[in-house]
């Protein structure tokens, strides 16, 4: 099994770790700018955008062809593999990755993510940018908030009764809990529209009701309620565990700043809280670029094709001023990330 690495050499720094002439950050960006790393790339985001945009077609297609059959039933994991890459293609578009206008980019979020798939593009939207300003952050960071899960000694301590049991076993219970993750975004994207001012609230609950009503419409009128509902738990469950196959390599088990601590500059807060995944290709399609999740921390608007090209200058970067790159394979990612969550709810078990 791979082990992770973290690429370190010893630098003489001050206490805040900031070289003398300023920001740590400052000279990379400089560097990957001189490059053009954070120019648009249009032409690839709209043959990414046609090619996901046929495959959905055709998969529409199929199960309406195929009709009332269980062997409709073997698209289910296919459609799964395709939401999730419309899902990445919103991830992207949130960033200002694919377009530099506001109006352009929110429409195709909205596209991707409210019409195609049933989520929220704004809640999306407002909750992993406070992610991405604090990651790891117990106080900022709404993906480490106590929730289903919990990421440290103190939030496990407050667990009682299901919660405690589930925390006890959160790390055996991670991967199935994710096969539930589709059905509760789309679920938090409707409560959500509580939050959103009136005229946002009108276009994205239209865009949620039109994506539940189509996607209803198409399985029960090609299939047996009974088959439409197997097809339905097949489809969403798959779809929420590919995406919690993405996110969770990302910074589960990472370190996390001392809320009360010294706080770091942009450079270290986002290096130091997250972990890049190996892999060639294939492991880049299959996580939608967020195997390069420092790159990608340090530069969200940079262009998802443009994160490889930018790893060699920030990995280089970080050896040079002493900060911890941290890589490692992609089962071993879930290694660590997993023994973290056994770790946490560790004292649960003994406490019995």
């Amino acid at each position: 099994m791979p082990q992770s690495t973290a690429i370190v050499a010893p630098h003489p720094r001050g206490t805040s770790g900031s070289p003398p002439g300023g920001s740590e950050f400052t000279p990379l960006l400089r560097a990957v700018k001189g490059q053009g790393l954070l120019d648009r790339r249009r032409g690839w985001y709209a043959r990414a955008i046609a090619v996901n945009a046929l495959a959905l077609t055709g998969l529409v297609t199929a199960v309406a062809l195929s009709g009332d059959s269980w062997r409709t039933l073997l698209l289910a994991p296919l459609l799964a593999v395709f939401s999730a890459r419309t899902a990445f293609i919103g991830h992207d578009a949130g960033h200002a990755q694919i377009t530099g206008g506001k109006a352009a980019g929110r429409a195709i979020g909205l596209v991707h993510g409210n019409l195609l798939l049933g989520m929220s593009y704004s809640w999306w939207n407002h909750k992993h940018n406070r992610h991405h300003a604090n990651p790891n952050h117990i106080d900022k960071d709404p993906d480490v908030a106590a929730d289903v899960l919990v990421f440290t000694g103190e939030q496990a301590k407050g667990r009682t009764g299901f919660r405690r049991w589930l925390t006890r076993r959160q790390a055996w219970l991670f991967f199935p809990l994710t096969l539930l993750e589709g059905v509760a975004l789309k679920v938090q994207g409707f409560r959500d529209l509580r939050r959103q001012a009136p005229g946002e609230r009108a276009v994205e609950g239209a865009l949620l009701v039109g994506h539940l009503a189509a996607y209803a419409t198409l399985l029960l009128t090609t299939m047996s309620p009974g088959r439409a509902l197997v097809f339905a738990a097949i489809h969403q469950a798959l779809f929420g565990l590919h995406l919690g196959m993405a996110f969770a390599p990302n910074h589960k088990g990472m370190q996390m700043p001392d809320p009360d601590g010294e706080s770091w500059g942009h450079l270290r807060r986002q290096v130091l809280t997250s972990r890049n995944i190996r892999g060639g290709t294939l492991t880049d399609w299959f996580l939608g670029g967020l195997n390069y999740q420092i790159e990608h921390h340090l530069f969200p608007s940079m262009p998802r094709p443009h994160l490889r090209l930018a790893q060699p200058m920030v990995r280089a970067h970080c050896r040079d001023l002493g900060i911890p790159y941290t890589e490692t394979g992609l089962v071993d990612s879930y290694r660590q990330a997993l023994s973290h969550m056994h770790e946490v709810g560790e004292p649960l078990r003994a406490d019995r």
